[in-house]
């Protein structure tokens, strides 16, 4: 109790501030200061020189003793030990102990843009990993691409991370819209933190439509492969029994803007006697069925349906 006593409220704070930092949560370390972040530094042994202030727009912290030091761009424990080496140096304090928080972020929300269901602005305090943000931007649209880009908020660098073909086990499943299917990050630790933009683009489609299980767009999002009419048609779910595969047809626009209407031997490739063909993005698979008036449907109203399509994810 003695012992106790001989320390002042400030000593023991100063203490539990610097086990707290010697322990970590390595989350939060990991988040960078910028500017207008409202900064707390400690000394460990010089409690008369802590403070607390926000850092310049030119990313300074300016220091009670010695001036300004810059510390945007550093996680906290960055920014303590270059404090502590600053002040040694200068013969201010000999081998000082410091402590770095964030007490509060100039901007508390990351940024969700392009193929997401609820694109905005979400409040975080902390990181999170890019499947939590998505979650709570209500998950990936079916056309949205595996591509998806992080900028951060301090250094402003860009940062690309894909997705892989495979269902979608979102941590925060309670969020608001969290959709159950989907893809998910190959980089499931990637982690984006307050202030970050994360930005999804809208991938490029192929079209089947007519005498299919499921006619519609798909995006072309097969891990880099190139997308094959034969792989198309399985997404589709398959031709009908009532169509007419040898009249199928291959719609693909030129760099013209015109349509080229290409015959698509599809009967013959299913039984292996034609080889399957890559396919470009915009194309489109017209399957009729065996009525006559099907097959001889035009260019026009097949690119015009192809683009009131519903669009699907696998």
């Amino acid at each position: 109790m003695r012992l106790l006593k001989t320390f002042s409220l400030a000593k023991i704070m100063a203490i539990f501030l610097f086990l707290s930092a010697v322990i970590g949560v390595r989350a939060e370390e990991s988040l960078l200061i910028g500017p207008g972040d409202l900064v707390h530094v400690t000394y460990f042994d010089a409690g008369e020189l802590n403070q607390q202030s926000r850092v310049t727009d030119a990313g300074d912290f300016p220091l009670l003793m010695g001036g300004n030091i810059r510390i945007a761009g550093l996680t906290p424990e960055q920014a303590a030990a270059k404090i502590a080496a600053f002040m040694s140096s200068s013969h201010y304090l000999v081998n000082p102990r410091v402590v770095v928080t964030v007490d509060s972020y100039a901007t508390q929300s990351v940024s969700v843009l392009g193929a997401v269901h609820l694109p905005g602005a979400y409040p975080i305090a902390t990181g999170k990993t890019i499947s939590e943000v998505l979650a709570l931007a209500g998950g990936l649209l079916p056309d949205a691409d595996r591509t998806v880009v992080v900028q951060r908020r301090v250094t402003g660098e860009l940062l690309t991370f894909y997705n892989a073909n495979s269902p979608l086990t979102t941590p925060d499943s309670s969020a608001p819209g969290v959709k159950r299917t989907g893809t998910t990050l190959l980089t499931r630790e990637v982690m984006v933190y307050p202030g970050d933009t994360v930005r999804v683009a809208h991938a490029e489609l192929v079209y089947v439509l007519g005498d299919v299980g499921r006619p519609g767009g798909f995006p072309i999002v097969n891990n880099d492969a190139p997308l094959t009419v034969l792989q198309l048609i399985s997404l589709a779910g398959a031709t009908n029994k009532t169509a007419s595969p040898n009249s199928a047809r291959l719609i693909r626009k030129l760099p013209d803007g015109k349509f080229e209407d290409i015959h698509l031997p599809l009967s013959s490739m299913q039984k292996g006697k034609q080889a399957d063909r890559p396919l470009q993005a915009g194309d489109i698979i017209y399957v009729p069925f065996s009525y006559l008036k099907n097959a001889l449907l035009g260019i026009g109203n097949i690119a015009s349906a192809a683009g009131s399509a519903t669009i699907y994810r696998y």
